[in-house]
């Protein structure tokens, strides 16, 4: 089976930190996929920018270096590769300053003012208001331009709001595509499908029917080169506020009247603002902070976070557990245990929905032990999803019940390459679909839940408890979900 290619219409892409580490590792790559799809129409140019000095032909030895390292092999074609080597372009441009910005203009008006014209900020969030402001003020926006702008908006719930007033100066809101890779995932689309264009889970996706449910972002790695923004950012800012909280949204949203930007944005809007509030009256016992100490991770001794660090006495997390809920009426009751971290066991992302036990069994414990009903929808590595049921051990001697998985893996359902999520949104960025990017006023919820845990983490002197690199984290995690008579679901 493969997937249906359409065509967008013809653009210029500039990339704003366009020989960084998220153009080598993932934009550059994502634009070449869609170019060999043949969903890129020949004229279309992509530009980097940046202050380092590139001629375009160094930028295009640049990519072609990343391109090699970051696609398999196997979809490498030099015919493809060509073709889209030959698109790429490069000016060097002061982002605080007005060098370089005349020369990329020139560059931009040579297939004239009415194109579509994407400018993808990929650089530190300091830069953010800066480079929108002189895209605006240097002439090179036109009415068809998008401004992608890739997280952390904002550092807290003021800092959000100033940026997002001062982007909104020069920039339309529906011109603004705030960006979170997560919601491009194959697996988060799933989700929107099995709730909506089925009529199995539906009916049953509530608190009468759903005991809780668990969303676990773990990371493997350290601070990959990463520390001076980490350790002001820590894992709450870095990965709940904007990653976490999208997916719990899109579990816990009503079904919204069309697939549409801003019926499906509304929703998850309503569910932010449903969020019951953790402040100092309860962050103790529904979080947890933690920082890694020294251990293993695949076979190899690492570091603690303060060596990787270099600074033996930041009090960083990097690590969050917390146990949220929401107050309305489809979800009341129903715990929803999130968690996150680095140099944790190992990389896995997924959603885990568990059913409510069944209220009788008429089988003889010799059966076995009845296991709740789960939904599991993994994000990463291998995205799928597994309905886990009881059925009947086959063979005779008795009923025997076992607890087995209905899988779904994309790649082998599919027998197809699976996209990567970047691919898709920066395609529906040329679209000007903003059904999978964030608006204003959901940035800003977010940031009025996680604010009050943030204080109160100061106010109530919480420090980071340590856990061993290459562990799930901290036993107080697991003393969190326990206590209340759960735990969290085993990778299998």
């Amino acid at each position: 089976m493969s997937s249906q290619i359409i065509p967008v219409d013809p653009f210029d892409y500039v990339v704003f930190g366009g020989n960084g580490d998220l153009a080598e590792r993932k934009l550059l790559p994502a634009l070449y996929h869609r170019d060999h799809d043949g969903q890129i129409p020949p004229e279309s140019r992509i530009i980097g920018a940046s202050r380092s000095e590139f001629s375009d032909e160094a930028y295009r030895e640049f990519a072609r270096e990343a391109l090699t390292k970051h696609v398999k092999p196997e979809d490498i074609h030099e015919t493809s590769l060509g073709r889209f080597l030959s698109r790429l372009h490069y000016r060097t441009v002061d982002a605080q300053a007005d060098g370089g910005w005349d020369e990329l203009r020139a560059l931009l008006d040579e297939e004239g003012h009415s194109r579509i014209r994407a400018f993808y900020l990929a650089v530190g969030p300091s830069l953010f208001a800066p480079i929108a402001e002189r895209i605006s003020g240097k002439g090179l926006s036109n009415e068809h331009s998008r401004l992608v702008v890739e997280k952390p908006v904002g550092r807290d719930l003021d800092s959000a709001r100033e940026l997002n007033a001062t982007i909104g100066r020069h920039f339309r809101e529906d011109q603004i595509f705030r960006i979170d890779h997560y919601l491009g995932k194959e697996t988060v689309q799933n989700l929107m499908a099995l709730r909506f264009a089925n009529a199995l889970y539906e009916p049953i996706w509530n608190s009468t029917h759903i005991d809780h449910v668990q969303i676990t972002v773990a990371e493997s790695v350290g601070l990959e080169g990463r520390a001076g923004y980490y350790d002001k950012a820590g894992a709450l800012r870095d990965m709940v506020q904007n990653h976490i909280v999208q997916l719990l949204c899109l579990v816990a949203l009503e079904p919204p009247s069309a697939m549409d930007a801003d019926a499906l944005r509304d929703e998850k809007l309503k569910v932010l603002r449903a969020l019951k509030s953790i402040d100092s009256s309860n962050v103790e016992t529904n979080t947890v902070r933690g920082q890694y100490k020294a251990g293993a991770s695949g076979g190899n001794a690492v570091k603690s976070y303060l060596d990787d660090l270099g600074n033996g006495d930041s009090d960083t997390e990097t690590f969050v557990a917390i146990k949220a809920e929401i107050g309305n009426w489809r979800w009341a009751g129903v715990p929803f245990y999130l968690r996150t971290g680095k140099r944790l066991s190992e990389r896995m992302s997924e959603i885990v929905v568990t059913f409510r036990p069944i209220p009788h069994s008429m089988f003889e414990s010799a059966a076995g032990k009845i296991a709740q009903n789960q939904l599991v929808m993994r994000l990463q590595p291998d995205e799928g999803v597994k309905q886990w049921l009881m059925i009947k051990d086959p063979g005779p001697g008795g009923m025997r019940l076992k607890h087995v998985p209905l899988d779904m893996t994309f790649a082998e359902s599919f027998r197809t390459r699976n996209p990567d999520a970047y691919e898709r949104l920066l395609m529906d960025v040329i679209r000007g679909n903003q059904t999978l990017f964030m608006r204003r006023d959901e940035v800003e919820a977010a940031w009025e839940w996680v604010d009050p845990i943030l204080k109160a983490w100061a106010e109530k002197s919480v420090k980071p408890q340590g856990y061993t690199a290459g562990t799930w984290g901290p036993s107080a995690s697991v003393a969190l979900i326990e206590r209340d008579g759960r735990t969290w679901h085993e990778p299998d």
